[in-house]
């Protein structure tokens, strides 16, 4: 589907963003874990969540999803029953990377694999320290998947590690954590910088003892295998961050604009664009703050502002490692350059998201130079033309929102792509005010 957007009047209006994709991955997989029932609201239906729930159905886990309202009835930490084929894991590393941890606790035998974009993603970064627990896990010549995991004795424990992550990643650190859930003692993890805390404060929900302090170079968490069964989930997840990072730019650079964003979560260590959009002088209230299953959660208005550009390194690049796309959006409209530093993680997403963004943001006009670790965008607009998202389904929707303020329409193919993360993305724009056709070609 292609997606062609006018510049034209304001948005406005009032809309609830699509459940959290980070926790719908871990709230399906950490319940199938627990022993009872789990009931989750607000769970993001989409191309990558369903790839969990089919893989959790090829390890012998029941679920049932009415509308957005998820039911997992859990098996126990090692009751996953070993797939009788391979673990299709669709374009998503955060559920190769996630159930790979769960099927090391589990000790069964499976093979993980998925997209030809998934297998270009790299995989040695949770299989090296796996391998340091008694893992038996192979990778792909290159690195990548097919991951294939052996069979381990019920009787035989995996081994407590003490391991420092070369770079701040969620996924890495999950991926551990789960199979530090099977081991012998305490597992420690040490970050250059706290990536998000989800599967932390997640476990803790369910009765593991996990503690996380900062350190000399980073932060440590450990994490203390569980005498107890892990219990079930019960609640309502937050609104994603990362799809509401869209609505925010877009509000912020179509003028007159003004849009209420309720139910959003705002996990300290996912709101770096939050803090950066108000270091461009973006007008934005938070109020209505509240927690759901664990995680900070507000209400956001927002309203369109002239935006200065602004200089992004060090930690706050972690704090906002999804949200590039949406920055970027802004802040090819703000006055004066925009640097981005210390990104080079953006390299290894959906898409090369450092070269993808340049090469398409280049497309539609903007002045963007491209470094290793980086960007430097010039603001001032942008002309309009037509782009292609790379499959990445944030790069399209950055580049959607480009068109909402362009001085001639941006076409975006293969737009159909924003369903893996934001369900009805067109519709909702739609909604608030936004001129957009679609074409099937």
């Amino acid at each position: 589907m292609n997606l062609t957007i006018f510049p034209g009047g304001p948005l406005r209006g009032c809309v609830e963003p699509p459940g959290d994709k980070s926790l719908s991955h871990r709230v399906a997989l950490f319940a199938a874990l627990a022993e009872g029932e789990s009931c989750v609201e607000r769970f993001l239906v989409s191309g990558v969540t369903e790839a969990m729930l089919r893989s959790l159905k090829a390890l012998g886990v029941a679920w049932e999803l009415s509308d957005d309202t998820l039911r997992v009835y859990g098996r126990g930490l090692h009751g996953l029953r070993a797939p009788e084929s391979v673990l299709d894991c669709g374009n998503s590393a955060t559920t190769m990377r996630l159930l790979t941890g769960a099927v090391a606790a589990a000790g069964i035998a499976a093979v993980l694999d998925g997209s030809a974009g998934l297998r270009r993603r790299p995989m040695e970064r949770i299989a090296e320290p796996l391998r340091q627990m008694g893992v038996d896990i192979t990778t792909a010549e290159g690195g990548g998947a097919p991951l294939t995991l052996g069979s381990r004795p019920p009787s035989r424990r995996l081994s407590a590690l003490d391991y420092s992550l070369p770079v701040a990643s969620a996924q890495v650190k999950t991926c551990l954590l789960l199979a530090a859930l099977a081991a012998d003692a305490p597992t420690t993890l040490h970050e250059p910088a706290l990536s998000r805390d989800h599967t932390e404060r997640m476990l803790r929900g369910m009765g593991v003892e996990v503690e996380t302090s900062p350190e000399l170079a980073g932060y440590r968490v450990t994490l203390t295998p569980p005498k107890a069964p892990l219990c079930p989930l019960r609640g309502m997840l937050p609104g994603d961050f990362s799809a509401a990072a869209f609505l925010m730019a877009a509000a912020l650079i179509t003028p007159g604009s003004e849009l209420t964003l309720p139910g959003v979560g705002l996990n300290p260590t996912r709101t770096g664009l939050l803090d950066a959009f108000r270091a461009m002088g973006g007008d934005i209230e938070v109020s209505n703050l509240r927690e759901y299953l664990g995680e900070p959660v507000g209400d956001l208005k927002v309203r369109f502002s002239p935006l200065r550009g602004v200089e992004i390194a060090g930690e706050w690049v972690v704090r906002m490692i999804d949200e590039f796309p949406a920055f970027a959006a802004a802040a090819v409209f703000a006055e004066g350059p925009s640097v981005v530093r210390d990104a080079q993680e953006l390299r290894y997403k959906e898409s090369d998201r450092i070269t993808a963004l340049c090469s398409e943001l280049r497309a539609v006009g903007a002045q963007v130079e491209e470094t290793p670790d980086g960007f430097i965008l010039q603001g001032g607009g942008v002309r309009g033309g037509v782009v292609n998202p790379h499959g990445d389904h944030r790069l399209a929707m950055s580049l959607a929102v480009v068109g909402l303020a362009s001085r001639e329409p941006v076409k975006v193919l293969g737009a159909e792509i924003t369903r893996e993360s934001f369900p009805g993305f067109p519709d909702v724009l739609r909604s608030l005010g936004a001129q957009m056709t679609e074409a099937y070609e």
